[in-house]
């Protein structure tokens, strides 16, 4: 038997064709980069606004919401990035895992940053308000942007790399 496959034997592609990553990541990279632009534009505007409101305490808690913002909502997108390179089960463990991990982050942040007296609860409150909805209009611009099919990814039945260029594949004359 020949270690080399015959013309009508389907190969599977090598090289960087068969590592290459999924269609998904460039959307989500354009997210990631749009939420942190968006995030610095809302610091920025926020902690004027909170200097305005309440002072250097409204700079500081206009600050913590705008990180606190960034930090959640570029944890889904970088989970899925990560995941991208794992099984389908290991893919929503990880992401499962983000969302549980960004929940209990969440339950904290709120129960140490309730009763600070370094904080303005309605500049902080207002800033990941705007982070999340700054997030969202992101998410929408990109995805409305982006030109992706409907089903990507995908390899349909008689569809096989031959070995060479003008190679016969005996499937696609049945």
């Amino acid at each position: 038997m020949s270690a080399q496959p015959s013309a009508s034997m389907p190969v599977a592609p090598a090289g960087p064709a068969a590592t290459a990553p999924p269609s998904s990541t460039a959307v989500l990279v354009r997210t990631l980069r749009g939420s942190f632009l968006v995030a610095g534009g809302i610091a920025f505007l926020a902690s004027i606004a909170g200097f305005a409101a309440a002072g250097w305490l409204g700079v500081v808690s206009a600050l913590i919401g705008a990180i606190v913002a960034v930090v959640f909502l570029g944890m889904t997108a970088a989970s899925i990035l990560v995941a991208n390179r794992f099984t389908i089960t290991a893919f929503f463990a990880i992401v499962l895992g983000a969302w549980l991990i960004k929940f209990a982050l969440f339950l904290v942040l709120a129960v140490v940053l309730r009763d600070q007296a370094w904080i303005s609860a309605p500049v902080l409150f207002l800033t990941l308000i705007g982070g999340v909805v700054g997030s969202l209009v992101v998410d929408l611009v990109v995805v409305a942007r982006m030109r992706m099919p409907t089903v990507s990814d995908i390899e349909l039945p008689g569809n096989t790399v031959s070995v060479s260029p003008g190679a016969r594949n005996d499937r696609s004359s049945a």
